[in-house]
Parts: structure tokens; C-alpha cells; sequence
């Protein structure tokens, strides 16, 4: 059975190589998606206690809305360190067994007719 990658500290949320990466970009749709998550919830909580939905606990539908892009910022930089490693062990593999990987030949498109 695989145990992951050679040297993973295990529950560790953030590595120390994820700092190299480039931060996500504040204004990125993710984030947005997951901004108007907590605004739903709050809106979902205020239904669930009965009170009016749209309007009672603004204070507390902001809470939701930057505690939830604050937490989605982090869950977002660990799955782009997760993409960054999966696609350096995949390109070291490649580098690794060529015969596995032919190049292809590059043509323009419609070469093979004669055009």
C-alpha cells in the first residue's frame, strides 16, 4: 500500500514548499463561489432560527461571508501546492521514461491531405 510521498509530514495542512507558490488571486471566481457560500449560510441560519432572513444579522452575514473567503483562501493555496507537486511528479516520470512518451510528430493541420 502507497503511503503518499517520500518525506510528507502527515496532518500537515500547508507545507513550507507551498510558499514558493504564487498566492491565489483575490479576485478569483472560487473564492467569490465561496464568499456567496457563507452569505447562503447565513442566510440559511437566520431562516433555520426563524427570524427575517434577508434582514436580521447583517453584522453576522459578513462574519460568514470573510470567514468563509478566509478559510476558502487557504483551502485554494493547498489545492494548488497539490496540483503543483501532482504535476512535478508527473513531468519527473516523463523526464524519467522517455520510451513511454514518443514525441509526436508536429504538422500543420491538414498536411496529411495535401492541402
Amino acid at each position: 500500500m502507497m503511503r503518499g510521498r517520500p518525506g510528507r509530514v502527515p496532518l500537515q495542512f500547508l507545507p513550507d514548499e507551498a510558499r514558493s507558490l504564487p498566492p491565489p488571486k483575490l479576485t478569483d471566481p472560487r473564492l467569490a463561489y465561496i464568499g456567496f457560500l457563507g452569505y447562503c449560510s447565513g442566510l440559511l441560519d437566520n431562516a433555520i432560527r426563524r427570524r427575517p432572513v434577508m434582514l436580521a444579522g447583517l453584522h453576522r452575514q459578513l462574519l460568514y461571508v470573510t470567514s468563509f473567503v478566509f478559510i476558502g483562501y487557504y483551502l485554494l493555496k493547498r489545492q494548488d501546492y497539490v496540483y503543483a507537486v501532482r504535476d512535478h511528479d508527473m513531468f519527473a516520470y516523463i523526464k524519467l521514461h522517455p520510451e513511454d512518451f514518443p514525441e509526436k510528430d508536429v504538422s500543420c493541420r491538414g498536411a496529411e491531405r495535401g492541402w
